[in-house]
């Protein structure tokens, strides 16, 4: 008892009077990530992979799929497949759809989007301790004040992530959007030209990767994937989705009734891309008719002052010459 209460003095000269509470919370936290590291180092029970050897054979279509599906992952993720990804499956699917928007299409993308999420938690968590005891000298803090300095550096590591994603998803519709008509113009070029639309599609893909890399990847995907013998309707619906552009979705549809009716595509193409040219016109208007607005308040504050000062300025010192 004396040794604790020698401690517990200790910890409250040095750091204060929540010394003990703080010292508790950096032990969790290093307990929490010798745990991690344990359960990364730990080796597959003999048992259990006796278990899944005799079962192979029975199961060997299914394991079959479950290699494909699971090939290229990470093993180490693997072990924490339960705590790094939803269970409920319409979350999991709504996650991974918003990665896939904003450009991750990694096996394990969710994976680290939550671990990415989990680390920088326990990073703010130990840089608001850092605050609190290392860097905050002498300075006594109350208990409101500690609990802001550590859970505030907390929750922006915790969010930082799913703010970046939404950057990136922002960023990159931006760019499908800007060039979507021209990838429409050079595909009714590639129809007119007598190319089926699957060849026009692999053209675009190729011919836009400079200028246009992010609708080129979208393209190149819908190519390998009509190639797979995917069905093509699902192939653009599922186009429409990743891309999240209402630009795009429309021209899915377009396609698919196209196809569906069996109307010219070429002349499909020819009045959506006309569409497309127009709607690029307008948007560039409408940033042009927002600008006058937007530079108003930069334009009183830069010019009106120094106008004053000009105006004003020598009758301000006469009048003070009058008084002296």
């Amino acid at each position: 008892m004396e040794f604790l209460t020698r401690i517990n003095d200790l910890l409250t000269q040095n750091l204060g009077e929540f010394g003990p509470l703080i010292a508790v919370g950096v032990l969790g936290l290093l307990l929490i990530i010798v745990a991690v590291l344990l359960m990364v180092n730990q080796p597959e029970d003999p048992l259990k992979k006796l278990q899944r050897s005799n079962a192979a054979p029975k199961r060997q279509p299914k394991d079959k799929k479950e290699r494909l599906r699971n090939s290229g992952r990470n093993e180490q993720l693997e072990k924490f497949a339960n705590f790094l990804e939803p269970k409920n499956e319409e979350e999991y699917s709504a996650v991974e759809l918003k990665l896939r928007q904003a450009g991750y299409r990694s096996k394990d993308s969710v994976r680290f989007f939550h671990f990415a999420q989990f680390a920088l938690g326990i990073a703010g968590i130990m840089v608001g301790i850092l605050l609190i005891t290392v860097l905050a000298g002498d300075q006594e803090f109350t208990g409101q004040q500690m609990m802001i300095r550590v859970f505030v550096p907390a929750a922006i590591g915790y969010f930082a992530p799913k703010y970046w994603i939404t950057r990136r998803v922002a960023e990159r519709q931006e760019a499908i959007t800007a060039g979507f008509p021209d990838t429409l113009d050079l595909m009714l070029v590639c129809v007119e030209a007598g190319q089926s639309l699957d060849q026009a599609i692999v053209r675009v893909a190729s011919e836009m990767s400079s200028s246009y890399p992010e609708i080129a990847q979208e393209f190149e995907i819908v190519a390998h994937e009509m190639k797979a013998g995917k069905d093509k309707d699902n192939v653009l619906r599922d186009f429409g989705t990743r891309c999240g552009v209402q630009d795009v979705t429309s021209f899915v549809t377009v396609m698919i009734q196209s196809a569906t009716f069996g109307t010219s595509i070429a002349e499909a193409l020819r009045v959506y891309a006309g569409e497309m040219r127009d709607k690029r016109v307008m948007r560039a208007e409408e940033a042009a008719n927002k600008l006058p607005t937007k530079m108003t308040l930069v334009t009183m504050m830069l010019t009106v002052p120094p106008l004053l000062i000009i105006l004003v300025g020598p009758s301000a010192n006469v009048i003070s010459s009058f008084g002296r």
